[in-house]
């Protein structure tokens, strides 16, 4: 007989999803909110004024310990040691054979700590990846405060402003991208993060759960838009920022993936090093290409992309972008198909859909 699926968790968030009667879906092995108006509105939102999103479904784990630096040397892409305290860094997990096993952030907390965010439904993966590659006796210690925390991202040209209605207009004058505070909002401790997956200006605040209700209510009142999944998704997309499962995976190495300056690799020896050297030197027979479509036509995962009607590659995210008001997505493709101005063609259901090359991201906001 087989196993009865686990239940799924609840974010310190959900009685306030469900009072806001957004519709839930499992994402990840989380009950989480998709909508709650319209994915459209919520899209809109988040590029031309702010939106809030529950990210709690994201893994948080904290490192301690005095050999904590060498230890995430060896796992991470990163030069880790350049981290310094109050800094963040977009990085990877590979595997032996350069695989992307997850993208995360982590951030330096103090000489002798850190704090991980990684993906959701990769977080079982990444608390076993570690104790595979803990060396006995080594001096580092790992927390999973995924249940014991909450995240919120606030997101959007008027994100500094509304953090500033909490009481925060000080830490979003001190912080710049991928840097970190610790500080008071709508009267919570938290730590403040200028970082985001929406293209967007914005910060992701991380608090006890217990406080997160009372963050997540002041922003609300204050007229930010909660969204969900749903825009998420097509916000993501048109930065062209790569979603773990569908545009990144143990399959793909980060050459191919187009994310080779997320590596270090003069830092020296970690997991997928010499995988990854050996594709950059001999380079892909594949890359991660931006498709947009001429015309109609919505592209979608797994849909076949040609090239003078013969298959070079494969659509791994698509959507109707609001901003662009055109069909988008990002594709594998063969290698010589990949640069801007190349024209293919997408099999929309049985449907052939032109679409050109272009450069990445989609969108870009004013600066």
């Amino acid at each position: 007989m087989a196993d009865a699926p686990s239940p799924l968790l609840h974010t310190p968030l959900h009685a306030q999803h469900v009072e806001l009667e957004a519709r839930m879906v499992p994402f990840g092995g989380w009950d989480m909110p998709v909508q709650y108006a319209s994915i459209l509105e919520e899209h809109r939102a988040v590029r031309q004024a702010a939106g809030i999103f529950d990210v709690s479904h994201m893994g948080r784990i904290e490192f301690t310990g005095a050999g904590v630096d060498a230890f995430l040397q060896r796992l991470f892409t990163c030069n880790v040691t350049a981290i310094a305290p109050g800094q963040g860094c977009y990085c990877l997990l590979c595997t032996e054979s350069g695989g992307i096993l997850d993208d995360t952030i982590l951030y330096r907390r103090t000489a002798s700590a850190f704090l991980l965010v990684c993906n959701a439904g990769n977080r079982p993966a990444v608390v076993a990846w570690l104790e595979r590659w803990k060396q006995p006796g080594e001096a580092v210690a790992w927390e999973d405060r995924t249940e014991q925390t909450v995240m919120i991202a606030l997101q959007g040209p008027q994100a500094p402003e509304r953090l500033a209605d909490l009481g925060g207009g000080a830490l979003a004058e001190a912080l710049t991208p991928f840097t970190w505070v610790d500080g008071v909002i709508a009267g919570q401790q938290a730590l403040v993060a200028r970082t985001g997956y929406t293209g967007e200006d914005g910060f992701e605040i991380i608090a006890e759960a217990a406080a997160g209700s009372f963050i997540w209510q002041a922003l609300v009142d204050g007229d930010v838009t909660p969204c969900g999944l749903g825009a998420r998704d097509t916000l993501r997309l048109e930065a062209a920022l790569p979603l773990h499962g569908n545009d990144i995976s143990p399959n793909t190495n980060p050459v191919e993936a187009g994310l080779l300056w997320t590596v270090a690799l003069d830092k020296g020896d970690f997991l997928g090093a010499a995988a990854i050297r050996a594709m950059e030197a001999q380079g892909p027979a594949r890359r991660l290409a931006g498709l947009e479509v001429v015309g109609r036509g919505i592209p979608r995962s797994h849909q076949p992309v040609l090239a003078g009607g013969r298959q070079v590659g494969e659509v791994t995210s698509g959507t109707f972008s609001p901003t662009l008001q055109k069909g988008i997505g990002l594709a594998y493709v063969e290698s010589a198909y990949a640069k801007p101005g190349i024209d293919l063609t997408i099999d929309v259901r049985g449907t052939l859909v032109p679409a050109t090359v272009v450069r990445r991201p989609f969108y870009r906001r004013p600066s």
